[in-house]
């Protein structure tokens, strides 16, 4: 299998880069499984105080991958697909340390469930944000576990419905991303240096205070929404929207609108 989330350490930080640019880092299965495992690494070294979650091409994440879901049987697969990303995002979130997204590209709907379970998110100035699941035919449901407790509740009342693409400023003003910034790396570098000050166990107790009202929130409604997004993904509108964007076409619910 190739690597496409590489796992380096520098000092006290773990760095996990996403490079499955072909896909625009789309959250395959070998992505999110890799996701995974570079978490676990990261618990288990010696000295990490945090983990940088960077990638490489024009890309942060693009979500869901499309041409997987399309490709394969609905049923079981979808509902699979659907636990795995609930377990990775819940994962973030859980992790002894903080997580600090460092986006200098792009971040598409699933991508920004992963942006939202990051403890701090930078983002350089052209970076932009989409929430375009409405478009094909599903919803946001499970990044809702993380997104909603960040957004401001009328940004998300607008761009979960729109799929309209926003800027970092705009992502940093409703609370999406933390620091919209000019030099994404030097802006990392220096939080992870102050980060590297902190005891292991302050940063665990620290981190849990700020994460515990949204892991309730997470742990109560993630069955719900899990099987609610499985559901939308193998349905006949999510199967033509899918079909529709590979396809680089309008689905036909838009010419249904237009006439």
């Amino acid at each position: 299998m190739s690597s496409l989330v590489h796992y380096t350490v520098d000092g006290s930080v773990a760095r996990l880069t996403l490079d499955s640019p072909d896909n625009r880092n789309a959250l395959s299965t070998a992505l999110v499984n890799q996701l995974h495992q570079g978490l676990t690494d990261a618990t288990e070294e010696p000295g990490v105080r945090a983990v940088a979650l960077d990638h490489t091409g024009a890309t942060f994440c693009a979500g869901a991958d499309l041409a997987e879901a399309a490709g394969r049987d609905p049923g079981d697969d979808a509902v699979h697909r659907a636990r795995e990303l609930t377990r990775r995002l819940r994962r973030i979130l859980k992790l002894p340390m903080p997580v600090i997204a460092a986006v200098d590209g792009h971040v598409r709907a699933g991508g920004l469930g992963v942006v939202g379970a990051c403890d701090i998110a930078v983002a350089g100035r052209s970076s932009t944000f989409a929430l375009t699941e409405a478009r094909i035919g599903v919803a946001p449901s499970i990044i809702s576990l993380t997104l909603l407790p960040k957004m401001t509740a009328r940004a998300a009342g607008r761009y979960f419905l729109t799929g309209e693409k926003f800027s970092a400023a705009e992502a940093a003003d409703i609370g999406l991303i933390t620091i919209a910034a000019d030099d994404v790396r030097v802006t990392v570098a220096s939080l992870t240096a102050a980060i590297g000050k902190a005891s292991p166990q302050g940063l665990a107790a620290s981190k849990a205070l700020t994460t515990a009202a949204i892991l309730e929130a997470f742990d109560r409604r993630a069955d719900e929404l899990t099987e609610e997004s499985a559901r939308l993904f193998v349905s006949d509108e999510a199967r033509e929207g899918m079909i529709a964007f590979l396809h680089k076409r309008p689905p036909r619910w838009v010419d249904e609108g237009v006439k």
